[in-house]
């Protein structure tokens, strides 16, 4: 049975039936988390039955990256025109059945094929279930606690993630596949029950040439990225694909100038807040990402500890998220603003990643790795649902599919952009130099919301 009831049902509080969309979505969002996370760890275990290289074996990984960050702006606009419910449920009934095929399979080409249309499947489910959101709560109190709530979900599914996955790759890696798959069709089925009906909006027709070319440029500029500690950053095959991404997007602007119905309303950039927002995602995940390469490559191949042990190291970060964000973040958020916020978090990585700065062979857990990453929770707690707040915030009704589609874009490149740094940097041999990639990724970040501090 569909509920059919219309958004303004959730505007006062959380009532009974806002508690129960709200789970279905975090449960969606949990799921993308979770998904990602588990399959870092079964890595080596996958490389080995399959005998893929490492080389070819960093595909698992950004074979998901490439479908998720280079769909994601047309999946944004899909929820926003065709129906987010729509789209929420179409994708989970592709993640389901991408994620089982990934666990059944023999070859390695199969389970990147599949991973990849994963990442897809995401890149339509994650900007439908923020506008849900986004749409369904009113702006203010109700509206920031939801997102708080939603964000901190994610962060509680990567960080379950890491260590289910160590437990369950100890029985199979096949599990990191199969796990899912249960956690899909729970939410589908509450899905189907709980998320109201939102139909196609009228009289608007769709930008294939638009979706076309920036889903192009979007997954050759994931795909550079990726390829780019490989081919070499000042190689021909770097800059020339670099300068193919520059053309497709100029190509882009000039569809969206002309075209009745873009697909990215180019005057939505000249939002100062939506635009930083962007940014500081970019730098908030880059960063994290970047981080927790090095620091795994440091547990494992310096210290010698296990997946298990590592995923357990690294957990306390997601802790505080899942007990701080739903409690903290949006009561500060609505006395000091999105924006000055989400600045106290990026400061916060800033400190974070000049800690790790002084990490050797003999540094120990307790005094500097687990204040470490115990900073990086609070840097998520102030800044990851702020700016989804603040993207929110700074756009209408009627786009805030895209505003998410956008966010999650920067989610997506900021980590593929840092990784490819740290990668290159990691081959010279120096894990301590490529630990200052993060820092400085972080800085920027706070310089982009450094503006903040302006408002009244």
């Amino acid at each position: 049975m569909t509920v059919s009831a219309s958004p303004a049902a959730v505007h006062d509080r959380l009532t009974a039936r806002a508690r129960g969309l709200l789970l279905v979505l975090c449960g969606a969002l949990f799921l993308d988390a979770l998904d990602v996370s588990m399959k870092g760890v079964a890595l080596p275990s996958i490389g080995a039955e399959l005998g893929l290289s490492t080389g070819s074996l960093q595909w698992v990984v950004s074979g998901y990256v490439l479908g998720f960050g280079g769909f994601l702006l047309l999946g944004g606009r899909a929820a926003d025109l065709l129906g987010r419910r729509r789209m929420l449920i179409g994708a989970l009934v592709v993640f389901a059945v991408a994620t089982a095929l990934g666990g059944l399979a023999t070859s390695g080409p199969l389970l990147i094929a599949a991973r990849f249309v994963t990442g897809i499947s995401a890149a339509f489910s994650a900007p439908a279930g923020f506008s849900i959101i986004t749409t369904s709560f009113a702006e203010g109190p109700v509206r920031n606690k939801a997102l708080s709530i939603y964000t901190a979900t994610g962060a509680t599914g990567f960080s379950l993630g890491l260590v289910a996955g160590g437990l369950l790759t100890e029985v199979s890696w096949r599990w990191v596949f199969h796990a899912p798959v249960l956690v899909a069709v729970a939410t589908l089925i509450g899905a189907l029950a709980v998320v109201p009906r939102t139909p196609a909006t009228p009289g608007r027709g769709f930008d294939l040439a638009g979706s076309a070319t920036v889903t192009a440029a979007m997954l050759l500029l994931v795909f550079t990225l990726v390829e780019a500690p490989n081919a070499g950053w000042a190689s021909a095959r770097t800059l020339g694909s670099l300068a193919a991404v520059a053309v497709l997007l100029a190509v882009f602007v000039v569809i969206e100038r002309r075209v009745a119905h873009p697909l990215l309303r180019l005057g939505i950039l000249r939002s100062g807040p939506l635009v930083r927002a962007n940014v500081a995602a970019m730098s908030l995940l880059g960063g994290w990402v970047g981080a927790l390469f090095i620091v795994t490559l440091y547990l494992q191949g310096v210290r010698g500890w296990s997946a298990l042990e590592t995923g357990l190291a690294v957990c306390p970060s997601g802790l505080v998220v899942a007990v701080l964000a739903p409690r903290i973040a949006a009561p500060l958020v609505g006395r000091y603003g999105s924006g000055r916020v989400a600045l106290a978090g990026l400061v916060s990585s800033v400190a974070a990643y000049a800690l790790l700065q002084f990490l050797d062979a003999s540094s120990g857990y307790a005094t500097l790795m687990l204040p470490a990453f115990l900073l990086v929770g609070v840097a998520f707690t102030l800044t990851y649902g702020p700016l989804t707040m603040a993207a929110a915030d700074s756009v209408p009704a009627a786009d805030q599919g895209l505003a998410g589609g956008l966010v999650n874009t920067a989610f997506q490149v900021g980590p593929a952009l840092v990784l490819g740094v740290v990668s290159a940097v990691t081959a010279t041999g120096s894990l301590r130099a490529a630990l200052v990639v993060p820092l400085i990724v972080a800085t920027l970040g706070v310089a982009a919301m450094l503006p903040s501090l302006r408002r009244a």
